[in-house]
């Protein structure tokens, strides 16, 4: 990649991130615009899959609401990302967590892994 490139990606990279996997049930402190005033909104669900790397990594998390699914993604290190929080732990063993996208109820939960 052009050394151009490379040094505007690393000025655009948060210095904190914090350490969450696929599986784990996060809080995201999401900023939002509403005219002309700024609030912060929160979605809590689990880490379906996170792809690529560096300043364009992206995390997508999925949660039931009202009995439907909804999915969100963003990238990681986006300004209107404000926080990440992990809840708790998910025990997986594959990358991807799309099969979770045809249960429901108590199938659709991952195991909490103890350390």
């Amino acid at each position: 990649m052009n050394e151009i490139i490379k040094n505007i990606e690393a000025a655009q990279m948060k210095e904190t991130v914090p350490e969450f996997r696929v599986g784990d049930t996060v809080r995201v402190h999401n900023k939002i615009k509403e005219g002309n005033r700024e609030r912060i909104q929160i979605f809590e669900g689990t880490v379906i899959k996170r792809q690529n790397g560096g300043a364009r990594e992206t995390f997508t998390v999925r949660k039931t609401s009202n009995g439907i699914g909804v999915e969100k993604t963003w990238p990681l290190h986006s300004p209107f990302v404000e926080n990440i929080e992990v809840v708790r732990r998910g025990k997986v063993r594959r990358a991807k967590l799309f099969y979770l996208r045809d249960r429901v109820g108590k199938a659709a939960k991952v195991k909490e892994r103890m350390r």
